[in-house]
């Protein structure tokens, strides 16, 4: 694994937080979407407003959330309790598939986040801002986090994949056909089965920012309508990948409750197939496939996929 980043995050710690309960509650599913983002300067950032950690370079410069996977250990989950936690991060594999001239880079990130032991919290405080201090602390957490299975929890308490897909920047004709051709109706894979539950709800840009905000994400497809438009070739902002992934969490644990709180997501795997769309009617729909198995997805106005998962859950 390659271009590995270590992140640290405490829950609260600061003047206005109250004091860690008694019993500290369990982070809830998906919180971990919010900590550990990096906290570059715009200087740092790629002209679209993402990170540049994860790009292939030129001339991939697009990129969109292709899917991914969280596995949650629930025999010992992030406790929201004002310790400290760590985030490591890194590129788990590479893929190019496509032919020559249209290729598209599929990038594999994998986020481990644990909390940080003893040793490494007095570590931590005696390095006192000291470079090599620190270097020598990272990589000590990258040996002890670092599993050669991508499912093997090891010391982490999440395990949580990101499949990113880089491609071909697109011509301002290229992109005016694109806007033209998301304002009419294509082809969509079609729901095979009737949603047991579902919510529609209307994301305005207002709610991209906000997620925008709270995930540290400034890339411009979120928040610059012009940007999509004329360079992405995109009719509307977009909702991000990780938001949908959220809602659609949401609603399954919602109705987790309804049917008697008995069982807890266990792990999820999802894709995103279809972009959606700021100010679009999306509906989220779910419905129980097997036993402790859900099917959940996100459709978009014309009644089509345009993101699903599977979710397995354990006993409570």
């Amino acid at each position: 694994m390659s271009r590995w980043r270590t992140s640290y995050q405490t829950q609260g710690n600061t003047p206005l937080t109250p004091p860690a309960p008694n019993q500290p509650l369990p982070m809830p599913i998906p919180h971990h979407l919010l900590y550990f983002e990096p906290t570059k300067p715009p200087s740092d950032l790629l002209p679209d407003g993402t990170n540049p950690d994860h790009s292939p370079g030129e001339p991939f410069v697009r990129r969109m959330w292709a899917g991914g996977s969280v596995l949650f250990d629930s025999k010992k989950p992030l406790l929201m309790d004002n310790s400290r936690a760590v985030c490591l991060e890194g590129i788990r594999d590479v893929a190019v598939k496509g032919k020559p001239g249209d290729e598209k880079v599929f990038v594999g990130i994998e986020r481990r986040i644990a909390a940080l032991n003893k040793d490494e919290e007095k570590a931590m405080a005696d390095a006192n801002g000291q470079l090599d201090k620190i270097l020598a602390l990272e990589e000590n957490i990258r040996q002890r986090l670092w599993m050669p299975s991508d499912v093997e929890f090891g010391p982490a308490n999440i395990i949580e994949r990101r499949n990113i897909v880089f491609i071909r920047e697109r011509t301002p004709e290229q992109a005016k056909a694109a806007v033209a051709a998301a304002k009419k109706p294509g082809k969509m894979l079609k729901p095979q089965h009737e949603p047991q539950f579902h919510h529609t709800i209307r994301p305005d840009a207002q709610l991209l920012f906000r997620y925008s905000a709270l995930t540290f994400n400034a890339h411009s497809i979120h928040l610059d309508p012009q940007y999509c438009q004329t360079v992405e070739g995109h009719k509307h902002l977009l909702v991000h990948g990780p938001l949908s992934f959220t809602l659609m969490l949401t609603i399954l644990q919602k109705q987790l409750a309804k049917e008697g709180g008995r069982e807890q997501i266990k792990s999820v795997e999802y894709r995103n197939l279809a972009p959606l769309y700021a100010y679009d009617p999306l509906k989220i729909c779910g419905r129980k496939a097997d036993d402790q198995k859900y099917e959940v997805w996100a459709e978009t106005p014309e009644g089509g996929i345009a993101v699903k998962g599977t979710v397995k859950t354990e006993n409570v």
